[in-house]
């Protein structure tokens, strides 16, 4: 079985590999156009690679939301629950996650429903279903979804052969993610420091570079854009949980409406700690020559 799961792995990466060199071959024949329109689509595949987990959250939030049944047996929550484990399973026997991937699973999972305790304990925001599998008023497959950010950057770390120029010295990070974490909890009853922990993550990362490879050579941008375009796409997928109503902000609970543009930022800090629980597992490698 091993040896299958493992042939099904290569046999993707063969195929993609393949089709990637026959594609490039064909649009460095066409021009400029034509070959920057194929490492788009790369860099699009890549994504949607890196993705896999968070994508298959997403489509059961919604596949849940409009055609499970009201009096199934097991309830919506707990069957979103069962259904993340599964593929959990699947992902790591089919080999399509690595075990250093499944760790940062679990502690994103771990620290995760911490949070979310705490959090609809103070009336932040309700999971308004009913379910067996839940700690407090937390149904289980909420863990999941934090660890899908995390399996997103590691997934795309690999995927793209993350190399960082300028990077801030690890334990620098290791402090501001543990100040990220304690303000989710100490802004309830203390300050709010959550600009303050912008401000020296902008000073930190400042002049901190992520190269990225799609195709053959290295791209690069800033670290604070890539991970500010990250934040925006967590902000997305968080209106598709609250309009399938999988969780609920207390201005949503008499009809949807979009999420806060305000949540931008505590997402920004949230892919900033999964980021440095990430380099945990994978310390950030230099660009080749600096």
């Amino acid at each position: 079985m091993a040896s299958d799961s493992v042939s099904i792995r290569a046999g993707l990466r063969a195929r993609f590999t393949y089709w990637r060199d026959l594609s490039g071959v064909w649009a460095a024949r066409h021009g400029q156009l034509a070959a920057g329109l194929h490492e788009f689509v790369v860099f699009g595949i890549k994504q949607a690679w890196a993705c896999l987990f968070g994508g298959l959250m997403v489509a059961l939030l919604i596949g849940t939301h409009l055609w499970y049944p009201a009096d199934a047996p097991i309830a919506r929550y707990d069957a979103l629950t069962i259904a993340a484990v599964i593929i959990q399973i699947a992902l790591l026997w089919l080999k399509l996650e690595t075990w250093d991937e499944a760790k940062v699973i679990l502690m994103f999972h771990v620290a995760g429903t911490g949070m979310e305790v705490f959090k609809t304990a103070v009336g932040s925001w309700i999971y308004p279903e009913a379910s067996v599998l839940r700690i407090g008023g937390v149904p289980l497959f909420t863990g999941f979804m934090y660890a899908a950010v995390g399996s997103y950057i590691a997934r795309a770390w690999r995927e793209f052969d993350l190399r960082f120029s300028h990077h801030p010295p690890l334990v620098v990070t290791a402090l501001l993610s543990l100040g990220i974490y304690a303000n989710f909890f100490l802004h309830h009853y203390w300050w709010d420091v959550r600009y303050v922990l912008m401000a020296l993550i902008a000073v930190a990362f400042r002049r901190c570079w992520i190269h990225f490879r799609i195709d053959r050579v290295h791209r690069r941008m800033p670290f604070l854009l890539g991970f500010a375009l990250v934040a925006l796409f967590i902000w997305l997928a968080e209106n598709i949980g609250t309009f399938t109503r999988t969780w609920l902000y207390p201005n949503q609970l008499q009809g949807w409406e979009m999420v806060s543009i305000a949540k931008l930022g505590a997402w920004f800090l949230l892919t900033i700690m999964s980021y440095v629980m990430v380099t945990l597992v994978n310390p950030p490698r230099p660009v080749e020559g600096a």
